[in-house]
């Protein structure tokens, strides 16, 4: 095990970066704005260029209003766009612990999705502020997982600002712990970092695994629930995720993180739950790490097709794994199907109805061929269920405080 400091400077990586193709992705949204509109939903929203494919919009809208002022049609689709883009993450946002309230005032205003990041991040600045001028240390620790959550959410845009909100993000989360629970302990090693909380004779420590755009920031709620069973939690960023984006690419074999995490939290078995992308991870890792006794993934896939994944999703995984080339042959090696059969521990896989993208097979097939998966299917969910979070939320964290203890 292992204690160091936060990521290195995230130029490094911006630098190495592929390059977002800002006209592609405007003319994928314009050419189907079905399939970009479900795959911002899926844990994969990219930045959008301000101007949104102005030649289709314009035939949409009627050539003689392009023509008349182009500057001012240029500027109403950017606003539209960025306003899709608002009301996509909106459950997200919620679901990761935002003010409902707060999150329209922060973002009714914005004039383009350039706009984002610098305007989330200045709602976790305030925040910052916030916890300066605190009376308490839990008022102040409050402050700063707040901040941790807005600065998160400022890299979903994935623009040049990413790399600096997630460092932000992951400082903010450090200092809110070190106040509101001077026990929780950072605990690194090689191709993961995070947090570990909870009583020290807990009677199990679960694994909280993020996806392809998320992070351990993001479902704080999701560790208060599983703290609150009595639970230990460790959440992590593992490849390619949270704050270590900037240095590393993701990586299918996932189990080999697991166990590396195992072995510096020195316990002798863990729980492992996995959202969104994290659900194939966490799935592959209860097949394969022999040492996970019990799993559960939120919105997971069980399969995914790269041919027929939204553009949107094939660039972040592109961005992701380092290139066009690893990220078709990350998407081949995401298929559960023959690992499903192998996984030996308690399995609760969860899904929302409303949680289509095309190219992604749900959760179902999982559930299904796992000797002892159960399937959780909430009609109204979408993806991350975080506009119905008391229909799973309670359940899963029972799951796994009633699995690792034994009191199922």
């Amino acid at each position: 095990m292992t204690t160091t400091d936060r990521p290195t400077d995230p130029t490094a990586i911006q630098a190495a970066a592929p390059a977002a193709d800002a006209a592609d992705l405007a003319a994928a949204h314009a050419a189907d704005p079905a399939d970009f509109a479900a795959a911002e939903a899926a844990d994969a929203v990219v930045g959008l260029a301000a101007a949104q494919a102005a030649d289709t919009a314009a035939h949409a809208a009627g050539p003689a209003a392009h023509a008349a002022d182009p500057a001012d049609f240029a500027a109403a689709q950017a606003a539209d766009a960025v306003a899709d883009f608002a009301a996509a993450q909106w459950t997200r946002a919620t679901g990761a612990g935002v003010d409902p309230h707060e999150y329209r005032r922060v973002t009714e205003g914005l004039t383009s999705v350039a706009d984002w990041a610098p305007a989330l991040r200045r709602a976790g600045r305030a925040h910052l502020d916030r916890a300066e001028r605190a009376g308490s240390p839990v008022s102040a620790g409050t402050h700063l997982l707040t901040a941790a959550r807005w600065f998160h959410l400022a890299t979903l845009a994935h623009d040049a600002e990413a790399p600096y909100a997630a460092a932000e993000a992951d400082d903010a989360l450090g200092r809110g712990l070190a106040l509101l629970e001077p026990g929780a302990r950072r605990v690194s090693g090689e191709g993961f970092t995070g947090w570990l909380r909870g009583p020290a004779d807990a009677p199990g420590t679960v694994v909280v695994v993020p996806g392809l755009d998320s992070a351990k920031e993001e479902f704080l709620d999701l560790a208060s629930a599983l703290l609150a069973r009595g639970l230990a939690v460790f959440a992590m960023d593992g490849p390619g995720q949270g704050a270590l984006a900037a240095t590393t690419a993701l990586r299918p074999d996932y189990e080999q993180v697991v166990g590396r995490v195992v072995d510096a939290l020195g316990v002798a078995r863990v729980g492992v739950v996995g959202l969104s992308l994290g659900g194939f991870f966490a799935a592959r890792a209860a097949a394969l790490e022999p040492r996970v006794a019990a799993a559960a993934t939120v919105s997971g896939p069980s399969r995914l097709d790269w041919d027929a994944l939204p553009p949107p999703v094939r660039h972040i995984l592109t961005l992701r794994t380092g290139g066009a080339d690893a990220a078709r042959a990350f998407a081949r090696q995401v298929d559960l199907t023959a690992l499903a059969p192998r996984i030996a521990a308690p399995l609760l896989v969860v899904d929302g109805g409303r949680d289509v993208i095309p190219g992604v097979t749900d959760g179902a097939p999982l559930a299904r061929l796992a000797p002892h998966g159960t399937y959780l299917s909430v009609p109204h969910g979408d993806h991350l269920l975080g506009n119905a979070r008391p229909d799973w939320l309670p359940h899963l964290a029972d799951h796994m405080a009633g699995t690792l203890t034994g009191a199922r």
